[in-house]
C-alpha cells in the first residue's frame, strides 16, 4: 500500500498543483459542510459498492447529489449493487469508512475496482476529496483525478449518476 506518501510523491513526481486544506475529521457529508463552507470547489461523496458478480465499485458524485440507488447500475454497467464491507475496503483501498477518496485507487490493483467519477466532477475546475485521512482536503481538478486513476493503471468511468428528484 502506498498510502498518503505514495500519493503526495505522485503528485510532486508528475508535477500537479493541488490545494491543500488540514481540519477536524469528518465522517459525513452533514459534518463536512462547515468545513466545506471554507474550501472553494466542488465537495464530493463517495459510494463504496459491490456488485452481485463480486466486483467492486467507488462512484465519487457531488455532496450534495441523492444518488437513485436503483438506476445507478444500469447507469455504471452494473446488474444490481450493494454497500460493500468496511473489511473489502481496508483490503482493497487502504482505507477506513470516513476517509473514501477515488485517490484510494493509489492502493489497489489495477482492475479490482472501478472508480466512477459523475461527469459534472469529472468536468469540473476543483474537486476536494480526502488524501486517504479525513482530517484533510486535497483540490484537483476533475481532469487531474482522472489522470491519476490511468497512472495507477485504472480505467476510471465517468457517467451521468442517475439522483432522486427531491420529495
Amino acid at each position: 500500500m502506498r498510502g498518503e506518501a505514495g500519493l503526495l510523491a505522485d503528485l510532486e513526481a508528475l508535477a500537479i498543483p493541488f490545494a491543500a486544506f488540514e481540519h477536524e475529521a469528518v465522517f459525513t457529508v452533514a459534518e463536512s459542510d462547515a468545513v466545506n463552507a471554507a474550501i472553494p470547489g466542488a465537495h464530493t461523496k463517495n459510494l463504496f459498492l459491490k456488485d452481485n458478480g463480486g466486483a467492486f465499485w467507488l462512484v465519487t458524485v457531488p455532496s450534495e447529489a441523492r444518488v437513485d440507488l436503483k438506476a445507478l447500475p444500469a447507469a455504471i454497467g452494473s446488474k444490481r449493487v450493494s454497500f460493500g464491507k468496511a473489511g473489502d475496503m481496508e483490503r482493497l483501498l487502504g482505507i477506513a469508512p470516513g476517509s473514501v477518496t477515488p485517490l484510494a485507487a493509489i492502493n489497489a490493483p489495477a482492475g479490482s475496482i472501478t472508480v466512477v467519477l459523475d461527469e459534472v466532477l469529472a468536468a469540473a475546475g476543483m474537486v476536494n476529496v480526502h488524501p486517504l485521512r479525513n482530517t484533510a482536503t486535497l483540490g484537483l481538478p476533475g481532469a487531474t483525478i482522472l489522470g491519476l486513476l490511468r497512472h495507477w493503471g485504472h480505467q476510471p468511468l465517468v457517467a451521468p449518476i442517475p439522483v432522486q428528484e427531491p420529495a
